[in-house]
């Protein structure tokens, strides 16, 4: 079964535009959850008839790839997966049936406000910074009180690539999206293929979605997983793993991994024996 696959077919379509504008208006809550890509077909087929599904000249399921930055000792992965309130992430988004890309930063300060923001970017510099992407990195790392300095340390550390779903709800109040055929590949060499999972993330206000209520009904909780984080400690069982243990030892641990060559670039390759630099705050916390 691939994603293709997923019964979609059934629901109206909604184009870009009008899913982008009712998305605006949401003040969203999001749950994630990781099922079997057999299971996500099922819970499809629950779903009322009148949820609405991204349609672009007919298509309905979208490839993405995202390249994840961070520095030589993983300063990114190690502010998730330790309870810190400081965090980031860093990426380049590409739509890659569109051939559109844009660089995106997520947040979150000493007070646990998460900030999301992303600007246009050339798909063919997105596995590299430029050096206006650098000094985006550095902005965003300054306002969470870590060194703007580090955003120079920033390489390739991790790519995914997987197809999306999305599915809006009829009167525009939630969205989920259903990601499958993923893939990890690390900049370091290893590389993780999940055929038989999907990733669902829902949003929708203070209410849950239907979606989230059709994956209740059918025994599946939400659930802590970044693409990110828990994909690299996924190839490198080394790194702090207990945020996403229950994870690693389920879905993650039967995906088949593979090891290909590194990357020449050696600031790519994670260095778990590397001492963890603490980021250098502007304030006390």
């Amino acid at each position: 079964m691939n994603t293709t696959a997923l019964d979609l077919d059934r629901f109206a379509p909604i184009d870009l535009d009008a899913l982008v504008s009712e998305a605006a208006l949401m003040t969203r809550v999001d749950r994630k959850y990781v099922v079997s890509r057999d299971a996500a077909a099922d819970v499809i087929t629950t779903l009322d008839a009148g949820i609405r599904v991204l349609d672009m000249d007919g298509t309905r399921a979208f490839r993405y790839e995202s390249v994840y930055f961070d520095t030589p000792d993983l300063l990114s992965f190690r502010m998730a997966a330790q309870p810190r309130r400081r965090r980031f992430k860093l990426r380049t988004r590409t739509y890659l049936d569109t051939r559109t890309a844009f660089l995106e930063v997520k947040t979150r300060g000493a007070r646990s406000a998460t900030v999301k923001d992303r600007i246009g970017y050339e798909p063919s510099e997105r596995r590299r910074l430029t050096e206006e992407a650098r000094g985006y990195a550095a902005d965003a790392l300054d306002a969470i009180g870590v060194s703007a300095g580090r955003a120079d340390d920033l390489g390739v550390r991790l790519t995914t690539l997987y197809r999306r779903a999305t599915f809006v709800s009829g009167d525009g109040s939630a969205r989920s999206t259903v990601d499958t055929d993923l893939e990890w590949r690390d900049a370091a060499g290893p590389s993780l293929r999940a055929p038989a999972m999907a990733i669902i993330e829902t949003k929708s206000g203070a209410a849950a979605s239907e979606f989230d209520r059709a994956l209740w009904r059918a025994g599946h909780r939400p659930v802590s997983i970044s693409k990110y984080a828990t994909g690299l400690a996924a190839l490198h069982p080394e790194l702090p793993r207990n945020k996403w243990a229950r994870l690693l030892r389920g879905p993650f641990a039967d995906a088949p991994k593979t090891q290909s060559p590194a990357r020449p670039d050696p600031s790519a390759r994670p260095d778990p024996s590397a001492r963890t630099k603490e980021p250098t705050c502007a304030h006390a916390a």
